[in-house]
């Protein structure tokens, strides 16, 4: 807790921020009808809350002070998190741009997998990728690598594309950076590197299950593919020197944050000037076909940084009036348990990024087992609404008319389930087995 939490939800700015809030998030959850950005009411809402605070201390004659250093403290932690994104992204592009995806794509759809085989090799690598270049840009890339396998057939597209999202979320669940919201409880330091990772078998079980019930739905049948028409890509130079230096910018950041205790955005950030060396190494070798990482940059999906930016902040303003000491009593009424077991039903109406949010700066008093469950409810109880999610409103966008709201209700019984079958496997591990 900050110590600069008053308790002004009952006067004008409160009352005033919690609507601005309430109807900005409302056109966050509603971006794909009225076709509007969630960054744009999300960093309105994030800047205009505390500029509501600060009119109404003005106006009171109040100190300041407090004022101003909860909003260094709130801009500090959502750096940390901005900055690990932005790194991660440029990767993400650069890789893109170096064709490292292309030739992943031509090779699986030239194996003359069927369907369902495609199903599960989509699924486990959203799983295995996810805990590495977190569940967004995990869900995009392989939602595209969907669509390329077959353009037409829904009943293939619309369980794959829903098998991604869920496999994607579980996967980020048990990193530290797979997801928003287990990158936030990392950097808010609620656990170690190695403490997310006892979440890999109730993320993973439930998953199964998921995907188990989903791939029943899975018709029979091979996508269409000429070999003859299809010319093979070629990865380009540097690709995968590219693969090895995010993999050891990851590295640099876990042992950076875990033995020297700097940020991980620090190793982050180290691995960004690494990568810009190289790729003016690269225009220096003759036929090399260097690049260019600003061009990369440009590609980043700022959109997604400002939306956390103005979230983030919005959840502060929430935080500094004293709206979340109620999630605070909450905690207390219930007891850790069943609050967190029901974080994941509340994440896939609202979102798992304010939702996080809220709890961390509300800090219940958790041990370590109760703060790796609301991780995991958290990143997995998302998949449960198509929104709910970066992953699924990524998806939404790239497979727009196909993978809609509609179509993934018709199937989120099984989510339901594997959530459910997530729970019963934390209960076993770090309940009755101890195992964390």
């Amino acid at each position: 807790m900050h110590d600069n939490v008053l308790d002004l939800s009952t006067t004008w700015v409160g009352i005033a921020v919690l609507a601005v809030f309430i109807i900005g998030y409302y056109f966050i959850a509603t971006e794909e009808k009225y076709e509007i950005n969630k960054a744009k009411p999300a960093l309105f809402i994030g800047t205009f809350s505390f500029m509501l605070i600060g009119i109404y201390y003005t106006l009171n004659a109040m100190d300041p002070a407090p004022l101003h250093d909860e909003m260094k403290i709130l801009i500090e932690e959502i750096a940390e998190i901005f900055f690990f994104l932005f790194v991660a992204m440029t990767f993400i592009e650069t890789l893109i741009e170096r064709g490292v995806f292309d030739v992943m794509k031509f090779n699986l759809v030239s194996k003359g997998y069927n369907y369902k085989k495609l199903f599960w090799l989509t699924g486990l690598l959203a799983f295995f990728i996810s805990p590495v270049a977190d569940n967004l840009t995990t869900a995009l890339i392989l939602s595209t690598v969907l669509f390329t396998i077959d353009k037409e057939n829904h009943k293939f597209l619309v369980p794959g594309a829903i098998n991604i999202v869920v496999a994607a979320n579980a996967g980020g669940a048990w990193s530290p950076f797979g997801d928003i919201t287990t990158l936030m409880a990392w950097t808010a330091q609620k656990g170690e590197f190695v403490d997310f990772l006892f979440l890999f078998v109730p993320a993973i079980g439930g998953w199964l299950l998921t995907g188990w019930l989903l791939s029943r739905f899975v018709p029979d049948g091979k996508p269409p593919f000429d070999a003859a028409s299809e010319s093979k890509p070629k990865m380009r130079d540097g690709g995968m020197v590219i693969v090895w230096l995010g993999a050891g910018t990851i590295l640099v950041a876990v042992l950076g944050h875990h033995f020297f205790h700097f940020p991980a955005m620090w190793g982050m950030l180290f691995g960004l000037s690494v990568l810009k060396l190289y790729a003016f190494r690269l225009t220096q070798q003759p036929h090399a076909g260097g690049f260019d990482i600003f061009v990369n940059m440009k590609k980043i999906e700022n959109d997604t940084l400002l939306f956390f930016f103005g979230i983030l902040s919005a959840v502060g303003a929430l935080h500094y009036l004293g709206f979340l000491n109620y999630v605070h009593d909450l905690y207390s009424l219930v007891g850790p348990t069943a609050a967190n077991m029901g974080v994941g039903f509340i994440s896939a109406i609202v979102d798992n990024v304010p939702v996080m949010s809220a709890i961390l700066k509300a800090s219940p008093e958790m041990s370590l087992d109760q703060w790796m469950l609301v991780t995991l409810t958290a990143g997995i109880g998302g998949s449960l609404i198509s929104f709910g999610s970066a992953a699924g409103v990524g998806v939404m966008g790239r497979l727009r008319g196909i993978y809609t709201f509609g179509s993934h209700m018709k199937y989120s019984w099984t989510i339901l389930a594997g959530y459910i079958f997530s729970m019963g496997l934390w209960y076993i591990q770090f309940q009755i087995l101890g195992i964390y």
